[in-house]
């Protein structure tokens, strides 16, 4: 059953920007790789491992926010998450040692994960159903602009600040949540449907989520479809500047059309949930990608490239559709957690992530070249979504879906 969530504007957006801090804070250093490599020493490979750091962090730091949010209620651990994170950019942007400017950003993801898990708890605290995956597809609004606003103020900052300006942009921007949290935001588990503390507890709640189908294939259904972005932004430089030769402002353009097409398919999801059920459209968005996939490799079944245009356009309906599912695919699968949404939202980020940046990995490691890889990436992740949600829809195996 659906509960109503309308919220007030300020708060989405206070949502979404804590959303939003974990890709934002990954997305404006980057373009500094080089200033990071020329200060700390060209041969230390300081921004491959301080992404690794920052990422482990973010994955690992998740599952000890959701128990911990669902004993002491969303703003408690939230409010240290944020202060973690803001301490750990001051350090980055004071500190004269690779080691230290790696280990800090480990500990910045571990606070800025807080952000993610439980604007998504508190998302399930106020909703459920279509109307939990209305509030995810106006949080997309928010946390999409980070990609598309990050590149231009990371080149900005690094050309007239230096590097250490964009971890103080980083400070700032996680102080001002930090302080909006405490006098804006209002708490919304109440005390009488807090758990115990206990590690015990949170393990058990974890093999629960484990076991339940619909959370872990909806979990699953959505990281696969968001390896294929992941896959995408790893390979995306090399792939349109080396090999198709694009310029870095043309590159940043189509990163930028790219974010304004999920935000756009996001929008339009907030119309459809209220002609269709939410598992409905992941479906047909999956039969949709489907046909692409497949009409892809029939048409370079022998090994040829694609044209630019062509590639753009599949790429910019494939990362749309993530729109499409994301929202519904979460609420989906945090339809019947509402007694645990912190914990389930913990583990539903730690697999998404998980999932998203193991195939970032593989694809970056890949011998096949920018273009092969990221085909490759995007016909196994889709091909993988369709046939677990067909398996997922097959009577008998998940509760009837919202």
């Amino acid at each position: 059953m659906d509960t109503p969530a309308r919220r007030p504007v300020p708060v989405l957006f206070l949502l979404g920007a804590l959303c939003a801090l974990g890709p934002l804070a990954l997305d404006l250093y980057l373009p500094a790789a080089a200033a990071l490599a020329l200060e700390f020493g060209a041969e230390r490979p300081v921004v491959a491992w301080s992404v690794v750091s920052y990422l482990l962090g973010m994955v690992f730091g998740q599952l000890l926010y959701g128990p911990f949010s669902d004993r002491y209620g969303r703003k408690p651990p939230l409010q240290v998450g944020l202060l973690i994170y803001t301490v750990a950019a001051l350090g980055c942007m004071l500190v004269d040692r690779a080691d230290g400017f790696i280990a800090l950003r480990g500990l910045q993801g571990l606070g800025a994960c807080a952000g993610m898990v439980i604007a998504r708890a508190v998302v399930r605290d106020l909703s459920s159903g279509a109307a939990a995956a209305r509030l995810f597809s106006q949080l997309m609004l928010v946390v999409s602009a980070a990609p598309l606003l990050a590149p231009s103020l990371g080149a900005f900052l690094l050309q007239y600040g230096g590097w250490r300006a964009l971890f103080g942009v980083m400070a700032g921007f996680g102080w001002l949540c930090l302080l909006a949290v405490r006098c804006a935001m209002t708490e919304s588990l109440p005390p009488e449907r807090r758990l115990p503390a206990s590690w015990r507890l949170a393990f058990r709640n974890y093999g629960l989520l484990m076991r339940d189908e619909q959370f872990l294939g909806y979990t699953i259904c959505n990281g696969l479809v968001q390896a294929g972005m992941y896959a995408y932004i790893a390979v995306s430089a090399p792939l349109f500047i080396e090999e198709y030769g694009l310029s870095p402002a043309q590159y940043g353009v189509l990163f930028a059309v790219n974010s304004l097409g999920m935000i756009v398919a996001a929008q339009v999801n907030v119309q459809l949930i209220k002609h269709y059920a939410l598992s409905n459209i992941v479906s047909n968005t999956l039969v949709f990608l489907l046909a692409l996939v497949l009409l892809g490799m029939l048409t370079l079944s022998d090994g040829t490239r694609l044209p630019l245009p062509v590639l753009l356009g599949g790429l910019f309906c494939f990362l749309s559709c993530i729109g499409l599912i994301a929202p519904n695919a979460a609420a989906l699968a945090l339809a019947a957690h509402g007694a645990r949404a912190g914990t389930a939202s913990a583990l539903m980020g730690t697999l998404l992530f998980a999932i998203g940046a193991g195939c970032g990995i593989v694809v970056s490691l890949s011998d096949a070249g920018a273009d092969a890889a990221l085909r490759e990436a995007i016909v196994i992740v889709t091909i993988a979504a369709a046939a677990l949600d067909c398996w997922m829809r097959w009577p008998g195996v998940t509760p009837p879906h919202a």
